[in-house]
């Protein structure tokens, strides 16, 4: 009871002051809500699964119009996620392992070092056929991926000129030049434009067992510096969106191997995945609209950090 009464002990004046604060401090929390809510949406550049890029202006309007339904919110937010980098807020893409299957002259595949970087015709946007020793198209839902290249050191200004080289496994979860020795598909570079931006088409990713479904980078200062792996300023992964995943795999033919694989194992499991941040998954996440009739497009954002 002694420290209930301790509550009041300094008389009316104290208690007016009380409420007064009171006042200013809900007056701040609703200033917060109104205007503050889009700030918090605009930690990451890249983009979350299903939505499309949206500018910060639509992070406020996600905030103030909460009448809106649970599954409107989230369209929202997953497309607010994603907004390109003109804000000045970006994540910083997290270096990971290039696998056992890079290509990049960093290994072996049939007792000899395999580097497609130094191959004619690496350098090339649509990635789905193979370029060495056949011309062999990889089976699978065409899936077509921008990718803003910016520098999270700098405003997230764009990186002009830079070298993307890009590459993953097939709808059953092979890769080329290594498991699939004869083929050369799904593997290729592009230049970054005065935009900072490329673009990839190439097939939905399949999921093999252990791994969930993504995509392989790496970042190079130039094309002239794009000749081995030594030379790359970052090497990151791409992960492919949940939903568009399982939608993928249950309804497209020649991905039926990777429904049960991607039932097997989730962001939190995957060796890569579960050291990222929740803000680096969201960068690292592309934003994709389509169906698995016609395919999917979208885009992302790739901050390079120091």
């Amino acid at each position: 009871m002694a420290d209930h009464n301790e509550d009041h002990p300094h008389g009316l004046q104290f208690d007016l002051e009380a409420i007064e604060r009171q006042i200013l401090q809900r007056r701040h929390v609703l200033g917060l809500l109104g205007f503050g809510g889009s700030a918090a949406l605009l930690t990451a550049c890249g983009g979350g699964g299903g939505g499309s890029s949206t500018s910060s202006a639509t992070s406020t309007t996600s905030s103030s119009s909460s009448s809106t339904s649970s599954s409107s919110s989230s369209t929202s937010s997953s497309s607010t996620s994603s907004s390109t980098a003109s804000n000045g807020s970006c994540v910083a893409e997290p270096e990971t392992t290039n696998g056992p299957y890079p290509a990049d002259g960093s290994n072996t595949s049939s007792g000899a070092t395999s580097n497609v970087l130094t191959s004619s015709g690496i350098v090339r946007s649509d990635i789905r056929s193979s370029f060495i020793t056949s011309t062999t198209v990889a089976a699978g839902l065409v899936t077509t991926i921008k990718i803003k290249l910016v520098d999270a050191n700098n405003n997230c200004a764009p990186l002009v000129g830079y070298a993307i080289y890009f590459w993953h496994c097939t709808n059953n979860g092979l890769y080329s030049l290594y498991t699939v020795p004869t083929e050369s598909y799904l593997r290729g570079v592009q230049v970054t434009d005065s935009n900072g931006e490329v673009t990839f088409t190439t097939i939905y990713p399949g999921c093999y067992s252990g791994r969930w479904p993504h995509i392989h980078f790496e970042v190079y200062k130039s094309l002239a510096t794009a000749t081995i792996e030594t030379n790359a300023l970052l090497t990151s992964q791409i992960a492919m969106p949940s939903a568009i995943s399982s939608a993928v795999y249950n309804n497209v033919s020649g991905y039926s191997a990777s429904i049960s694989n991607l039932a097997q194992i989730t962001l939190a499991s995957d060796n890569v995945f579960r050291s990222f941040t929740a803000a680096q998954l969201a960068a690292a996440t592309p934003t994709l609209t389509g169906d698995t009739t016609s395919g999917y497009s979208g885009t992302m954002t790739i901050g390079l950090g120091s």
